[in-house]
């Protein structure tokens, strides 16, 4: 028997589905492949062709009072940031479907393929040095970029801690950098660097990009191991550990609405180790 929860989302995705083939045709592309859907289904991007060559066509919805800020416009202001490998935003409409406004992106399409299927490590992605050398590169190039927006506050680094780990840490960022601020496996390309999703980037505490890509890889403790030895000198130090409390704190609160369970407990030894080792 279908559930009403499951009819409600094929729905969604159906009308999501509509909403891209809609954007493609206003930007006079062509859709070439299947369609990804984004976290929870919140958005959807396909593949196509269209005038400025190999595109990717991206739609988000969302309820019209959320639908402006610095998260809803971070692709395209994400132009500010440069020699990194990413998509750029070509074009970019905007409608209402009420209650919702939707916000359609075309972007340029970058070759290769994300590093794995899911947010988390799952396999070893066999990685050459240079790409690890480009990735380096390429945050601590983000990190330089100024900017207004923010990625993560004080005031999300204290609640966030005090809640989970009460006194056991020092609460207050010393070193903040521009991030990326959602740096997982899914929005990393190979064999040659691309980094996606650009809709939350600005400014986080030192380390934050290096600390969400360790706590992804924690399945993988090989991938695990490269991570931190390529930004140990960010990791290791009083942000750094911050840092990744905050995101194993982000990630509980994930999996405790169904995400990625196997994470549980890789998670909570980390932390106890950034807390006792």
């Amino acid at each position: 028997m279908t559930s009403a929860q499951s009819l409600a989302n094929q729905r969604h995705r159906a009308r999501m589905r509509e909403l891209l083939t809609r954007a493609a045709e206003g930007f006079g592309a062509v859709l070439m492949g299947e369609a990804v859907f984004g976290w929870r289904d919140r958005g959807i991007g396909a593949p196509a062709t269209g005038a400025p060559g190999d595109v990717w066509v991206r739609v988000t919805t969302e309820h019209m009072s959320w639908a402006h800020g610095e998260f809803w416009t971070g692709n395209a202001d994400s132009s500010a940031i440069t020699g990194v490998s990413k998509p750029e935003v070509v074009e970019v409409t905007e409608w209402e479907e009420t209650p919702e406004r939707v916000r359609a992106e075309l972007m340029t399409r970058l070759p290769g393929r994300v590093c794995s299927p899911t947010a988390e490590l799952r396999d070893e992605p066999r990685l050459s040095d240079a790409w690890w050398a480009d990735l380096r590169g390429a945050l601590d190039r983000v990190g330089r970029t100024p900017t207004e927006r923010i990625a993560v506050a004080q005031e999300d680094i204290s609640r966030r801690l005090l809640v989970f780990f009460g006194d056991a840490v020092d609460l207050t960022v010393q070193v903040w950098r521009t991030a990326h601020a959602d740096l997982h496996w899914n929005n990393l390309l190979g064999p040659d660097l691309g980094i996606l999703d650009w809709e939350g980037w600005g400014r986080a505490p030192a380390g934050l990009d290096a600390a969400t890509l360790y706590c992804h890889s924690l399945l993988q403790p090989e991938t695990a191991e490269r991570v931190h030895a390529v930004f140990a000198d960010q990791l290791d130090t009083p942000d750094g550990v911050r840092a990744q409390l905050y995101v194993i704190a982000r990630l509980l609160l994930r999996i405790e609405r169904g995400d990625s369970p196997e994470l549980t407990i890789p998670l909570h030894r980390h932390a106890a180790g950034l807390l006792h080792g």
